[in-house]
């Protein structure tokens, strides 16, 4: 069977369970048990067949589970969980608030500061947007904030979360592109912290333009006495565990894996010593990590099985073989891998997204001549850009259930794209400047 056919076969299959109803993982792992019958099972009864390819397909998918590098999506998980559910994060939150003092649009800052941390910690962004918009749009639209300064942030703090570590969803990409994952996860810290900033000129460019969209109003200050306190007793500590986590892999003291399980104790020191750690927070805790580290490694299960049937058909060998037969350049097909994964954030969460893309985008920019670890910082960029494309975004449609009635999706919609727009010019400068993601990898090593 032409190479065409097989792939047409894979992933119409693929969608078409998708689009009747079928979990990702189970549409995948459905599409997988017929696909190893036919390249693995040999000849001979169905049950036969059926066996030898359950058999091999069993075989490959454990021997990628059973991974050592997986260790930190559970404990990254389990660590945004107790940040959360033991109230340490309420009280960084409230002490940035009142660090902030008269600030214009400090509530914009802290949402961001919030969001990125939650949707980090998470790997969740559309969790992030659906908290972060129920507890903090109502607060700030009490206060007279206009949409753009209230739900902006929001929608901007995703781009953020998948690039500074602790990142979930880069040791995921990590894992199912066989990449460095330490590596990773330290290329996404400048290109961060870029962002962040570039998200606070944003916040302070607007709020100068036009001081009604975010009015002042009356807030107790606190003496500078009471600052350095509320500085070293509620912020420093809990920035600290993050921090700690990336010192430990950029020195080399620690693996991913041992980082993220010292980042979980860390918390639940914290947590000890603030006297906020309690049964009811430890088993929501387990409960929210497992929850959606199950849903990850369903997705590995699948993945795992989908490349090497799809290479093992000639599927992807035939793909790049065609594509790299164009005279086209290498950026035009970087540019074209972009805007496919812009269309599909249209429909589809990240997970769903890396187990589809993974398969063909790496090899491609292998063939091309990318640098891999600088071409995963750009498909983490891509996919959480796609979330807030007009009109389609999945993010937009969690705003509008959990903003406050009366909001328009035309509002959601324009609050977005100045966010959008600064990780698009990030992009941009990732492209010009390669070194703001390969530099400090090089440097850590």
């Amino acid at each position: 069977m032409e190479w065409y056919w097989t792939l047409s076969i894979f992933f119409g299959s693929i969608l078409g369970l998708m689009i009747i109803g079928f979990p990702v993982g189970v549409a995948f792992l459905a599409v997988n048990i017929v696909a190893a019958m036919v390249y693995f099972g040999g000849s001979g009864p169905i049950l036969l067949q059926l066996e030898r390819g359950v058999g091999t397909l069993a075989g490959n998918a454990f021997g990628s589970m059973a991974n050592f590098a997986l260790v930190p999506i559970p404990m990254f998980l389990l660590m945004g969980e107790l940040f959360f559910h033991t109230g340490l994060a309420n009280r960084m939150f409230n002490a940035i608030e009142r660090l902030m003092g008269r600030v214009p649009a400090r509530l914009s800052y802290v949402t961001v500061a919030g969001g990125t941390a939650f949707a980090t910690l998470s790997g969740s962004s559309m969790g992030s947007t659906a908290l972060m918009g129920t507890l903090m749009v109502p607060e700030m639209s009490k206060r007279g904030y206009k949409k753009r300064m209230s739900i902006g942030p929001i929608l901007g703090t995703g781009g953020i979360a998948m690039l500074i570590p602790p990142s979930a969803l880069a040791v995921l990409l990590g894992t199912l592109a066989e990449l460095d994952i330490g590596a990773l996860l330290i290329a996404g810290v400048v290109p961060g912290l870029m962002l962040a900033v570039m998200y606070a000129i944003l916040i302070y460019a607007m709020a100068k333009l036009d001081p009604e969209a975010a009015p002042p109003y009356d807030v107790e200050m606190a003496s500078w006495g009471e600052r350095v306190v509320l500085l070293l007793r509620d912020v420093v500590p809990m920035i600290s565990v993050v921090i700690g986590v990336i010192v430990l892999i950029m020195v080399g003291w620690a693996t991913p894996s041992e980082a993220a399980a010292f980042g979980c104790l860390g918390v639940v020191f914290l947590a000890i010593v603030f006297r906020s750690l309690s049964i009811e927070a430890l088993w929501k805790s387990l409960q929210g990590a497992t929850r959606v580290t199950v849903v990850a490694l369903l997705i590995i299960f699948g993945s795992a099985t989908f490349s090497k049937t799809l290479a093992f058909s000639g599927g992807s060998a035939g793909l790049i073989d065609w594509v790299t037969g164009f005279d086209i350049s290498a950026y035009t097909m970087l540019g074209a891998m972009f805007l496919i994964l812009l269309l599909l954030g249209m429909f589809m969460d990240q997970l769903s997204m890396m187990l589809l893309t993974v398969p063909i985008f790496f090899p491609l920019a292998l063939q091309y001549g990318f640098d891999p670890i600088w071409f995963g910082v750009i498909i983490l960029l891509a996919m959480e850009i796609s979330f807030t494309t007009p009109p389609f975004g999945l993010l937009l449609f969690v705003m509008q259930g959990v903003a406050p009635p009366g909001t328009r999706f035309s509002e959601i919609c324009i609050a977005a794209i100045p966010f959008m727009a600064c990780a698009m010019l990030l992009v941009l400068m990732i492209v010009i400047f390669p070194e703001i993601v390969t530099w400090l990898p090089s440097v850590s090593r």
